[in-house]
């Protein structure tokens, strides 16, 4: 009896010495984990764009004048030569009672000055007559010898004298009566209403076949020569333009494919990039930081497609596809991190975190290629903080 308790006192404290050894050690160090998996890798550039025409045609006024009502609108399909709107003459100004008042007496002087005119031309008519006869009765009474020569000459010079007179007296009355039609013009439309019977129009017709894009203007009224009414265009220029920053529009090239999201569809609509322009610009982004952004344009590979339901100005997410493939190791960005220089990742080998280090490949966003270190299936810890070391012990949720 007395052996038995030997052994049961050393035996109870060695329990307890087990137990109060695994109460005092510290419980696992709850994480985030990732399964690394071999998967489809897609390596882009993401950024927003909008649909823009390839050409497009503002019509304006050619000359100034007053514009009727332009009836198309947005929206509406339009014919190569279709007229898109017509002017007129501008009205003449309306008259202030003192202004119509000399415009009445200049009318009247003017009849006055045709007036005179006439008298003037009668008179050098009736002496022109005279001239005539006098200088026929010279010549008569030359060939009888009767005066001299240069008598007859002198007669035959006043006849022509007075001729050109009367053919002078002839031209003002005409210019005469042109002031009088001057001045009653200027009477007539001293109201400033468009005369009703010289109406004439100006046709101006739509330069391609496409729609009617926005209107300048819509109602009749003055116009500025240069003034624009109407763009229009054709939807099948459609394309889309999207400002890269600088330091990614350098790895795009034309030809590259590009899937395009976010315009309202559910699927995607596929384009490439036909160029990158090779002059950039500064925005200031919404952090009011200057950015260098350079304009890529892109073509559609179905533009039916697009321009069946997509306008100009639209906005639509461009995912630049710079390099994929099959079967790539691959985990989230989250588990890297720099030691002594190079990149490491914690995997988690039987409730405990192991320190490895790892050749990082391409980056997508939140994931990253491995080239080197990593199997598939392997568990890594996401977001690792600084109370993980290389052996702790570790309780992992999986996301």
């Amino acid at each position: 009896m007395r052996q038995k308790r030997r052994w049961i006192l050393p035996v109870v404290a060695v329990a307890a010495l087990v137990l109060l050894v695994l109460a005092l050690r510290p419980s696992p160090t709850a994480v985030n984990s990732a399964v690394v998996v071999a998967d489809r890798f897609v390596e882009s550039v993401d950024e927003e764009g909008r649909t823009r025409l390839r050409d497009i045609y503002t019509i304006s006024a050619p000359i100034a004048g007053y514009l009727q009502r332009v009836q198309p609108e947005p929206g509406d399909e339009v014919e190569l030569g279709q007229v898109m709107f017509r002017m007129e003459p501008l009205p003449a100004p309306a008259l202030d009672a003192r202004s119509l008042e000399q415009a009445r007496e200049n009318l009247a002087a003017a009849r006055a000055r045709r007036q005179s005119a006439k008298a003037n031309l009668e008179t050098a008519e009736a002496d022109a007559e005279f001239a005539a006869g006098e200088y026929e009765r010279y010549r008569e009474l030359h060939e009888r010898g009767l005066v001299s020569t240069a008598e007859m000459e002198r007669a035959r010079s006043t006849r022509d004298r007075q001729r050109s007179a009367a053919r002078a007296a002839e031209h003002a009355v005409e210019v005469a009566g042109f002031e009088v039609e001057s001045a009653r013009a200027v009477v007539d439309i001293a109201s400033g209403q468009r005369p009703a019977e010289d109406h004439p129009e100006l046709e101006v017709r739509s330069p391609v076949d496409g729609v009617v894009l926005s209107r300048h203007r819509c109602c009749e009224g003055a116009i500025a020569a240069g003034e624009p009414v109407l763009d229009v265009g054709s939807l099948a220029d459609l394309e889309v333009q999207v400002d890269l920053l600088s330091m990614a529009a350098v790895r795009v090239r034309p030809g590259m494919r590009v899937s395009m999201t976010g315009w309202g569809g559910e699927d995607p609509l596929e384009g490439t990039v036909r160029r990158v322009e090779p002059a950039g610009f500064t925005r200031v982004s919404a952090l009011g930081v200057d950015e260098q952004r350079v304009p890529v344009i892109i073509d559609f590979d179905q533009p039916e497609l697009a321009w069946s339901r997509l306008g100009v100005g639209y906005r639509v997410e461009a995912e630049f596809i710079l390099w994929e493939g099959e079967d790539v190791v691959q985990v989230p960005t989250s588990a890297l991190f720099r030691r002594d220089g190079q990149w490491h990742v914690f995997v988690i080998d039987n409730g405990r975190a192991h320190l490895r280090r790892i050749e990082p490949g391409r980056r997508s966003g939140l994931t990253v290629q491995v080239v080197d270190g990593l199997e598939p299936g392997e568990e890594v810890i996401t977001h690792p903080g600084n109370q993980i070391g290389d052996g702790a012990r570790v309780s992992s949720t999986r996301r």
